[in-house]
Order: structure tokens, then C-alpha cells, then sequence
């Protein structure tokens, strides 16, 4: 692992008096390693941040970018949600169909629960039900699957209306509210029963990703790329539009700061948007990254966001005779890992 760090950049965008100027520092390290990435989980407090590597999650110091860890046998990995409570660890993988359950202190694996509804994608707890809950793109409709986090069984599950479900958010009261990307809609769900309660367009939001919920102001936060909205739950109806980048695959919120962060990998950047009230939302920055960093995790204690994007080299040259893949990737030449901090 290289330890070269590098202070990128202060951003600092001056707003109207009714909202405070604020400067924020990104910090970037180089933290060597195999394999693509998509979603990232700081553990509050504690400074560990897990980051999916492909087949494998890296666990990482996010002051220093040093690697502290690795938790192996993740096969195409997504995304990783941790229970204090439990003192365990749960990784996606859509690669088979499981979920790795692990040991929060060692970080060993203590077993792999096998998913039969597959498309393993994203993760979350609710402290509400104590339930892990998986977000599957499972066909032909996609579902929720919930895990107990103490013996990890599965616990119950609900199909949605996407074969596309993305981030889900709870209101600590009994309610999941989930973002379909392929209808542009939220979906909200008993967090217990597992049952959906109503379905609500997001227009003019297209393909939301990641989601947050205020429980002090009662507002749903949704990302997508270039508008994203903020939705009243009991009414299911947008009461803010957020103008960011384009690309974007999560959403960070800070409850204690007021703050939302917004990544968009197309556009290199992550838009930071303070709520200045529940239907008042107000851009206070605008911080440069790099291209693809697109999902993003917020350590609500030390009020530190952090992103992950490795960096590829050229494609390899396509066959004779044959289509260029645009798509298509060079290997892995370098792993940058971001912190934002103010």
C-alpha cells in the first residue's frame, strides 16, 4: 500500500446570510489493492471505513487511508451494513447469491446466508425492526429480503415493483422507504410486516439511487442524477428540488450537521446541500473528486464523508475485426480513497 496523501482541494462557496459560508477539505490517499467497487460504510465514530473491492472489502483508517483490514470470498460485492448492537458485519455479494456474515472486532467470516431470491445489491439496518435488509435485483420483480443480526437467518422478505431497487432508508418508526431506479419511484414498506403501503412518483427525478431520511424534519432525501428531491412522507409529495451532478449512486446525510452529500462520478464532484429547514434546502458546496466516485458513506459522530474510486488503465485492444467495447476496462492501475471534511 502506497502512503502517499494529498490534500486536494477547499471548496467554499458563499451563500445568503441566512445560511453560513463553509469550506471543505478533501484529503485523498492511495490505498493499493485488487478489484472495481461500488458502495462504501463508515462505522461511526471509530474512524474503519469498509470499502467493496469486487471479491473482497477492504477495511480502511479513514484518517490516514491506512488498510487495517480484509475480509475475503466477497464475489461481485456491493454494499456492507454493521450492527453495533450485534457486534456483526454483512457484505452483499451478487456473485453467489450471498450474504457474508462476519465478526465486527476480527473481522472473520462466520458464515455465508445463501439468498434465493438472488441480485444481491444493497444493505442497511433498522434499528426499528433490528433487522438487516437486503435490496435485491431479483427477478422477475425485485425485493426485500430482511436478516436477523444476531443469528442471521432471514426473517421475511416483499417483492416491489422494479427489478431495480437501490437504497433504503427507515424512519426509526416502523416504516423502510425504498428508491426503484427503473420506475422513479419510492416505494414505503412495513418495516415488520414486510408489506408495501403506497408507491410515489419522483419526478422530475430520473433513476434514484441513494436515500435518507430526517427524523427530526420528517423528509425523505432521494439522489439521482442532475436533480434530486426531497419528499414529504406523509403526503408522498416533493417539497424541494437539489440541482448536482450527474452519475449519481448514493447520497450521504449527516443528521447532526444538517448536511446532504450528493456524488456524482460523472461530473467529478459531490454537491453539498445544507437543509435549512424541512421543505428549505440551500447548495453550500461544490467539491471536486474524480471521475466514477459515485457512492459515498458519512460518519455521523466525526462528521467525516468518505468515497472510493480506483483508477483503470487502457482498455486492451478489441479483437481483429471487431467492435471496440466503450465499456470496456483496463485493469486496475491505482485506488484512491476520499475524505471530505470541514
Amino acid at each position: 500500500m502506497s502512503k502517499l496523501a494529498v490534500t486536494l482541494a477547499v471548496a467554499t462557496l458563499l451563500v445568503p446570510a441566512a445560511v453560513h459560508a463553509q469550506t471543505f477539505t478533501v484529503h485523498k490517499f492511495s490505498i493499493g489493492g485488487d478489484g472495481g467497487t461500488d458502495y462504501l460504510t463508515a462505522e461511526a465514530g471509530s474512524n474503519r471505513v469498509f470499502v467493496s473491492r469486487g471479491t473482497h472489502v477492504m477495511v480502511v483508517d479513514g484518517a490516514t487511508g491506512k488498510v487495517l483490514g480484509d475480509i475475503p470470498d466477497t464475489p461481485r460485492t456491493h454494499g456492507i451494513a454493521l450492527v453495533a448492537k450485534s457486534g456483526h458485519g454483512f457484505i452483499t455479494n451478487g456473485g453467489d447469491s450471498t450474504v457474508t456474515m462476519f465478526d465486527l472486532k476480527t473481522l472473520a467470516v462466520i458464515k455465508k446466508i445463501h439468498i434465493p431470491q438472488g441480485g444481491q445489491d444493497g444493505i442497511m439496518y433498522d434499528d426499528y425492526s433490528d433487522r438487516i435488509i437486503l435490496s435485491n435485483h431479483s427477478r422477475p420483480a425485485g425485493t426485500l429480503v430482511a436478516i436477523d443480526p444476531a443469528s442471521g437467518d432471514i426473517t421475511g422478505s416483499v417483492e416491489l415493483e422494479s427489478s431495480g431497487p437501490e437504497g433504503v432508508a427507515s424512519d426509526g418508526k416502523g416504516k423502510l422507504f425504498v428508491n426503484n431506479e427503473g420506475t422513479s419511484t419510492i416505494q414505503e414498506v412495513d418495516a415488520k410486516a414486510l408489506k408495501v403501503l403506497a408507491s410515489w412518483p419522483l419526478a422530475p427525478c430520473e433513476g434514484p439511487t441513494g436515500i435518507a431520511y430526517d427524523r427530526t424534519s420528517n423528509r425523505i432525501f432521494a439522489g439521482c442524477g442532475k436533480t434530486s428531491v426531497v419528499v414529504d412522507p406523509a403526503t408522498g409529495k416533493i417539497v424541494a428540488t437539489i440541482a448536482n451532478g450527474d452519475g449519481v449512486d448514493a447520497l450521504g446525510f449527516d443528521p447532526g450537521e444538517k448536511l446532504i452529500y450528493i456524488p456524482a462520478g460523472r461530473d467529478s464532484n459531490v454537491t453539498v446541500v445544507r437543509e435549512g429547514g424541512p421543505d428549505t434546502y440551500t447548495v453550500v458546496a461544490t467539491v471536486a473528486t474524480m471521475r466514477g466516485a459515485k457512492t459515498i458513506t458519512v460518519d455521523p459522530v466525526k462528521h467525516i464523508a468518505y468515497l472510493f474510486q480506483p483508477e483503470y488503465g487502457p482498455a486492451p485492444a478489441p479483437a481483429p475485426g471487431t467492435t471496440p467495447d466503450p465499456r470496456r476496462r483496463g485493469p486496475v492501475i491505482a485506488a484512491w480513497f476520499f475524505s471530505i471534511t470541514h
